[in-house]
């Protein structure tokens, strides 16, 4: 056989192994509110629940600690973290200007493909909006910010708003579940959409702050005013 003639299907996706499935999972019940801010991360029960070895859950542990997700006490061991309001308008900040700068480049540089794609993931957003978990919802926000980033040749950026990408979930899970924003998140997706399509970067990064700038102040709302951390209560 003529190797130089061989061609070998390209790989879209790995599979998931197993201590990816365990992340993800224990990350969604995070952000889902299963585990509360403050709340202890028992090795044993996660075993049972989870049907895995202390080895996976420690190293699960340590991957969503990276992710700002977990933190670990002294003396305590770990518990979810707390988000405060000051991290928050922190990651909203970031937000700004690396979105910003994506979606005003990407305005201006997109390719012929592009224009379906976008649509394709739009699409995907807007269908799981009505889930009953937020997992699903998610995955396809975060597909539809990296179809943008990397459409702009940002990569880099994009690997900034990766590492930060737990503990924006947790900031979209509350933003999306409250019912009193004068514009839905959708909507302002939309709006981020066509601007983009419509090769008007200044409109496109206008778009972007303005969906920062209210999910940042719905965020304010829940997070200045906490629900008591697991165990508060009994604490006094």
């Amino acid at each position: 056989m003529n190797s130089n003639q061989t061609t070998l299907r390209k790989i879209d996706k790995a599979p998931q192994t197993l201590r990816d499935i365990v992340q993800e999972r224990m990350r969604e019940a995070i952000i889902d509110g299963h585990f509360a801010p403050g709340e202890r991360l028992v090795e044993r029960p996660l075993c049972d629940q989870l049907g895995v070895s202390r080895t996976v859950v420690r190293e699960t542990i340590r991957y969503l600690e990276a992710e700002g997700l977990v933190e670990i006490i002294p003396n305590r061991g770990p518990v979810v973290a707390r988000l405060s309001w000051d991290q928050a308008q922190q990651i909203y900040d970031v937000r700004r200007q690396l979105e910003g700068s994506a979606a005003a480049v990407c305005a201006t540089a997109q390719g012929p493909e592009f224009d379906a794609a976008l649509g394709r993931a739009l699409a995907a957003v807007k269908g799981t909006m009505n889930d009953t978990e937020w997992g699903s919802l998610l995955r396809a926000t975060t597909d539809f910010y990296q179809l943008i980033f990397l459409e702009a040749g940002h990569s880099i950026a994009w690997d900034i708003v990766q590492r930060l990408n737990g503990r924006i979930s947790r900031l979209r899970a509350l933003t999306i579940a409250a019912k009193d924003r004068e514009t839905s998140g959708m909507s302002h997706m939309t709006a981020i959409h066509d601007a983009i399509l419509s090769r008007d970067p200044d409109r496109a990064r206008e778009a972007v702050e303005a969906h920062i700038a209210d999910a940042a102040q719905t965020a304010q709302r829940f997070l200045k005013n906490p629900a008591p951390a697991a165990g508060e209560a009994l604490d006094g």
